[in-house]
């Protein structure tokens, strides 16, 4: 049944409330977890669910998401039927980029139609998880449902009340209102996960280009619950919503939880990425490591607390780094101090400098910067 399916990843939803981390990369390929990126979450679950044939849209900023996915290799999604496909936009004078899911759509109409698949799962990278989609499907198959939402009943965060989409259904879980960016404190909030068959999709992208409309919540789940047979999937297991840069210390911050661990890196649904040939961590005689994950090529020399280390970080003697995410290439000289610091790639903190930040807003240094 899967086999018959087609995956479509968007790599730029949301890109924007991700400040500087965003600026120069998609959504998609943002490093999370040490050796990671956020699209490695979504193929890995795309391939444990046997969906091998999958395109990612991308809009601008993709060259680190190119690089990062190569040919889907890693995903065994490097095929001569189906596999990774790479969709870049499709510019017109009036509308160089897309606005919205459904006008990214219309973009692809011609990847979609030629797909042999019938039924297509579609899905954003900033919710990070570890599902099954053959359940999800089956459950499609089940309510014999034109469209599937995947949605999760919790408490909204303030800091998200803007760009999260709630749902209201009946006692058999049909949708029946969808609401953008609500006012309640707590609700049924879409994973943006979809699952819709292909022939439906086609006819309503075609539908939304000859009517303007590009948003999938309201040209779909607002005007279509009383013609289309929508229903709500809910999924109880852990997910990571990134939707900004204190989200995403705060999800990354959650990894150094093991229970959070074992829930989002099951062995029986393994994460995969990009392969790198890295020697193991060197530590030196004075350093100390607690409660961190720290990848591989690593030389450590100070001492590491409640941090995320990405490959090839090194941390000199006398350094002091807590509760920091220290990204890959990136050095801190000796006898610094960081705390709630974010680096992103090739970073130089030179020797003795003393950097703070706070939970709610860690301090954050640009690509490339040197301190």
């Amino acid at each position: 049944m899967l086999s018959k399916t087609l995956g479509i990843v968007f790599s730029n939803m949301h890109d924007t409330m991700m400040g500087k981390l965003t600026e120069n990369r998609t959504m998609a390929s943002v490093p999370f977890g040490g050796r990671y990126r956020l699209v490695d979450f979504v193929l890995s679950n795309m391939i444990n669910s046997d969906v091998k044939d999958v395109g990612i849209i991308t809009k601008s900023n993709y060259q680190s998401l190119m690089d990062h996915v190569g040919n889907g290799k890693e995903w065994d999604l490097s095929r001569k039927n189906g596999g990774l496909t790479i969709l870049p936009p499709y510019g017109r004078m009036e509308s160089v980029f897309y606005r919205g899911r459904l006008e990214a759509l219309g973009n692809i109409y011609s990847y979609i139609k030629e797909s042999k698949a019938e039924l297509v799962i579609m899905t954003d990278c900033d919710n990070i998880a570890s599902i099954d989609y053959s359940d999800i499907l089956r459950y499609h198959k089940e309510k014999d449902a034109d469209v599937t939402v995947v949605y999760q009943n919790k408490a909204i965060a303030d800091s998200v009340h803007r760009d999260v989409t709630t749902i209201s259904m009946d006692e058999h879980r049909r949708v029946n209102g969808a609401y953008f960016s609500p006012e309640a404190k707590e609700g049924n909030v879409l994973l943006n996960i979809t699952v819709i068959s292909k022939r439906l999709l086609e006819r309503i992208v075609g539908d939304a280009v000859s009517t303007n409309f590009y948003s999938f919540t309201q040209g779909v789940l607002q005007m279509g619950n009383q013609r289309l047979k929508i229903y709500g999937y809910e999924y109880n297991g852990y997910v990571a919503n990134i939707n900004s840069m204190e989200s995403y210390y705060d999800c990354s911050m959650e990894l150094l939880n093991p229970k959070i661990r074992r829930e989002l890196f099951p062995n029986e649904r393994p994460v995969y990425t990009k392969v790198r040939d890295e020697v193991p961590v060197k530590y030196g005689i004075n350093a100390v490591a607690s409660n961190s994950m720290i990848a591989d090529g690593c030389v450590i020399e100070g001492t590491v607390e409640n941090s995320i280390i990405f490959r090839g970080v090194k941390i000199g003697k006398g350094a002091v780094v807590k509760n920091s995410i220290i990204m890959q290439g990136s050095v801190v000289g000796e006898n610094c101090q960081l705390d709630c610091v974010i680096t992103d790639k090739d970073v130089m903190i030179r020797d003795s400098r003393k950097l703070n930040g706070c939970k709610e807003y860690p301090f954050f240094i640009e690509k490339g910067r040197a301190i």
